[in-house]
């Protein structure tokens, strides 16, 4: 035997079988993984091809980064640590703000210098990923270079937001890791109140309970604010928002409040050919935001967004609410003296069922609830209903092809089966079909106040991210706060800071138009037109967007009783979700 072979020998002779000490540490880290879809069998077979598929990468020191969630505090202070025991790469994952994840990632699609080997960034980059052509399409990756790294037991099928990450061309760019949605929130034990739903019905003449749209939900703000006032002599308020400008403002609305009012058109995961944020795409082409290019960020429908947004916020927040940021006002409802909330993050769920605090039961069962969000005077059936954030799994090319190989091992190993159910269990934030299903979600809905009963409904199809439409979501996002944050401060009227937000989004994808450099998909702005050119041809081409005027933008209130919302929910999962 030659010594090229004989070293060829040992090497397979070492690397085959798993060893005793990676055995040991496999049982180990199968213990912290449970519950788990998974039998402890099917772990142990992931989790020794981890270790198998990852002995050419032995040594290296890889970097990953997300932003901070307590999801990925998760990943960063258990799930590193387990795959750098079990495979022998040093695994480092950082956790920052989400705003330093997007300009780091700029850094590295600008400059292509490697800074981080792998990138869990939000699935509202999907339009900017696949235009700019420097993120890796996973689709191809995992049946071409990445084969031999890719886990024979990923199963995307099974994940929930599949296409959330898919472009235009079909191709996957982006795997969830990280999933919540924003919905409605509202105190369960008050809306029960026999008292307060006869009041209510004797007012407004239909039953008090989850608001189905926003003439109901404005009806119960004004109720609670102006008729209750006071419960247990502490003064209470029927809404709850933020409206500092701020940067967190922007995600306000680019969360999909122009859609929940009923701007842009039907379509799942995104309206087409107008979007939620008013932006016009033709083939793969965004051609406008502004109403006369075609665009809704300015017309009728999203100007009653930002003022019914401005209304409410004045007349039935607590007053310090419009000097708030995003993460001063989360805080809020769990103290006691909010009555619902229409803008509401599942994100905020675990610190809402802390024990003691004023919004849970002694026995352990939260005093509130969370439900679909209510939908504003020009929706229409089959539009999107609500924003999900994605954080997703992201490869860039101008990472070195080793140390991306071992990047897409890690960020596999943190989304794989055997450890998704218990992160979900941590974080709140689901992924699988899988888990949603599990047993031991069924056992802890009760407690969840919702959470479990949403994501297992029909409707949370209709809560989805930012899609492909928006060609830049960098660039483009920085206008939102900036402009609104103008009408939010009183300093313009609300069309006139929608105005002002449609031609700073078309001057943006006039330049990216004039570079060339996002190539055939990029943006080629429409001539301008009349609004009411758009108007007649929205209706002659049987589409929505964008709408005009409605004579009347606050219908009659409706509303719907929570428990019978919930038991008309199917209690079976898909035939999909049963395969384990």
């Amino acid at each position: 035997m030659s010594s090229a072979a004989a070293i060829i020998a040992v090497s397979f002779a070492v690397s085959a079988p798993v060893r005793a000490a990676d055995d040991a540490a496999i049982q180990k880290w199968i213990a912290e993984f449970q519950p788990s879809t998974l039998s402890k069998d099917d772990q142990k077979k992931e989790l020794e091809w981890f270790a198998k598929a990852a002995e050419p990468f032995k040594g290296m020191e890889i970097n990953v980064v997300s932003e901070t969630i307590t999801t990925h505090e998760y990943e960063s202070q258990t799930l590193a640590k387990a795959f750098s025991e079990l495979t022998g790469i040093k695994l480092k994952h950082d956790i920052i703000q989400e705003g330093d994840v997007v300009e780091k990632l700029q850094t590295q699609m600008q400059s292509g210098k490697n800074v981080y080997d792998g990138w869990i960034n939000d699935s509202d980059l999907i339009g900017t990923h696949f235009r700019y052509g420097q993120t890796i399409a996973l689709s191809d990756y995992m049946t071409g270079e990445g084969k031999d790294v890719t886990d024979p037991m990923l199963d995307v099928n099974d994940f929930i937001g599949k296409s959330f990450g898919t472009a235009p061309d079909g191709k996957l760019y982006q795997l969830p890791d990280q999933q919540f949605a924003n919905l409605y929130w509202f105190r369960y034990d008050w809306f029960t109140n026999a008292d307060y739903k006869a009041k209510f019905k004797a007012k407004y003449g239909y039953e008090l309970g989850v608001p189905v749209n926003w003439s109901a939900y404005e009806d119960i703000a004004e109720f609670f604010t102006n008729d209750i006032k006071e419960i247990n002599g502490v003064k209470v308020y029927g809404h709850m928002d933020y409206g500092k400008k701020d940067p967190s403002l922007g995600w306000r609305f680019t969360d999909a409040w122009l859609s929940m009012a009923g701007n842009g058109d039907k379509g799942i995961p995104n309206g087409l050919p107008v979007d939620e944020w008013g932006i016009r795409m033709e083939g793969c082409r965004p051609v406008g935001s502004s109403v006369e290019r075609g665009g809704d960020t300015n017309g009728p429908a999203a100007v009653y967004s930002i003022t019914k947004y401005l209304e409410w916020m004045k007349k039935y927040a607590p007053p310090q609410a419009q000097g708030m940021t995003f993460s001063e006002s989360g805080p809020v409802p769990a103290q006691g003296n909010i009555a619902q909330q229409m803008f509401w993050y599942t994100a905020f769920t675990a610190d809402m069922v802390k024990p003691g605090i004023a919004v849970m039961n002694a026995d352990g069962t939260p005093k509130w609830r969370m439900a679909p969000s209510p939908h504003g005077s020009y929706w229409k059936e089959g539009m999107k209903l609500g924003y999900q954030d994605a954080g997703s799994v992201t490869l860039l090319k101008s990472t070195p092809a080793d140390r991306r190989k071992a990047a897409w091992l890690y960020l596999q190993f943190i989304v794989s089966k055997t450890v998704s159910l218990k992160k979900s269990h941590v974080g709140l934030t689901f992924i699988r079909e899988s888990d949603i299903w599990d047993k031991s979600f069924t056992e802890r809905a009760p407690k969840l106040g919702g959470l479990i009963e949403f994501y297992r409904s029909p409707a949370r199809v209709q809560w989805t991210p930012t899609g492909n439409n928006v060609p830049d979501y960098p660039k483009l996002a920085q206008l939102w706060w900036q402009n609104i944050g103008d009408a939010s401060s009183g300093a313009k009227t609300p069309q006139a800071a929608m105005d002002s937000l449609a031609a700073a989004q078309d001057s943006v994808m006039e330049r990216l138009e004039k570079s060339g450099v996002q190539g055939a998909c990029g943006p080629k702005l429409h001539k301008k037109e009349t609004a009411e050119y758009w108007y007649a041809k929205a209706q002659k081409d049987g589409t929505i967007a964008p709408q005009r005027k409605l004579a009347n933008e606050k219908p009659k209130g409706e509303t719907v009783d929570y428990d019978t919302l919930i038991k008309s929910w199917p209690a079976q999962p898909p035939k999909r979700a049963e395969a384990k």
